[in-house]
């Protein structure tokens, strides 16, 4: 005689949800996305690397100045890039931190309002126009600063003179840098600030902490991953920007720290888009090899911010 399994021991039936047709398309839709931004990218990897290959071979004599080798005119152009878009950060960073802890925790709720949409309105102002902002009206403002600074400080390198007589140096473009990179920075900070838990607030204000001793104790550490995230992405649209630099910048092609004389380093992308009109053969293929070596630049950075915000996730509060 055998048993009958009884229904309390038979094994539970998995019950297997209906997909809809909405779902079906949405994960589809998101799958497709996340493929064709890698095939994108791979495409535009392949397409600089094959066209710059002929420059890494040319002889030095037939590009554009006869350099002693492509390395010789191509590093000038990453100094400038990089010098230019760590003076924009160096200044903007502290600036947009301030303005977001103003906005998140000190402003009244209007006027934090009201400074949001400004700030947003800003992020959206065209590059161009930073750029005719910085050539006609904070050039000529700053150079008698700048004259008073050779003057006062000129013992120090980085102020040597002569000062330049327009205000078109390396220092007036990563102010413009810093004032087009300052919106988005702050965008960002202020959306972390927002996001800090209220108990962690509301802890240290009970043991008696004022009110910056709550920021510095639970708003900051709590932020700290999405300021690096802010600070690389504005980094990165430093180290891209076009029109601003070149309408800006007077370049000679040089390599110097000093930040108010005449002679200044260019940079990748203003370079490019100065000589890519009279560009032709070789020339071509060179400015797409500083175009390459832009594009390992700004993939190194986001690099770098992705491990950095990743090996701190995990002290910020957030989890």
């Amino acid at each position: 005689m055998t048993a009958t399994a009884t229904p309390a021991a038979q094994a539970p039936v998995a019950i297997v949800a209906k997909q809809r047709l909405g779902d079906r398309l949405f994960s589809g839709s998101a799958l497709y996305s996340g493929v064709a931004i890698l095939l994108i990218l791979a495409a535009v990897a392949f397409f600089l690397v094959g066209q710059s290959l002929p420059a890494f071979f040319a002889d030095p004599a037939d590009l554009s100045g006869s350099p002693a080798s492509i390395v010789d005119y191509i590093w000038p152009l990453v100094f400038g890039t990089l010098w230019s878009a760590a003076l924009a950060l160096v200044m903007a960073l502290p600036l947009a931190i301030g303005i977001a802890l103003f906005i998140s925790h000190y402003a009244p709720r209007r006027l934090a309002q009201g400074l949001g949409y400004l700030v947003d309105l800003l992020a959206a102002v065209p590059s161009v126009v930073y750029g005719l902002w910085g050539i006609l009206v904070l050039a000529p403002a700053v150079q008698p600063g700048y004259s008073w600074l050779v003057d006062t400080l000129g013992f120090i390198p980085l102020f040597a003179g002569p000062v330049s007589g327009t205000g078109r140096t390396i220092l007036t473009a990563a102010i413009v840098l810093g004032v087009m990179i300052l919106p988005v920075m702050t965008a960002i900070c202020r959306e972390i600030f927002l996001q800090t838990p209220v108990l962690h607030e509301e802890a240290a204000l009970a043991l008696g902490a004022t009110r910056w001793e709550m920021i510095r104790m639970a708003v900051l550490p709590f932020g700290r991953p999405g300021i690096i995230s802010g600070a690389m992405l504005g980094l990165g649209r430093a180290l891209g920007e076009t029109m601003a630099v070149a309408m800006v910048l007077s370049p000679t092609g040089v390599v110097t720290f000093a930040l108010l004389q005449s002679t200044n380093p260019s940079t990748i992308a203003a370079n490019i888009a100065l000589s890519f009109p009279e560009a032709y053969g070789i020339n071509v293929n060179l400015l797409i090899a500083t175009g390459l070596v832009l594009f390992l630049i700004t993939l190194a950075v986001n690099s770098i911010a992705r491990y950095i915000v990743n090996r701190r996730k995990d002290f910020s509060g957030a989890n």
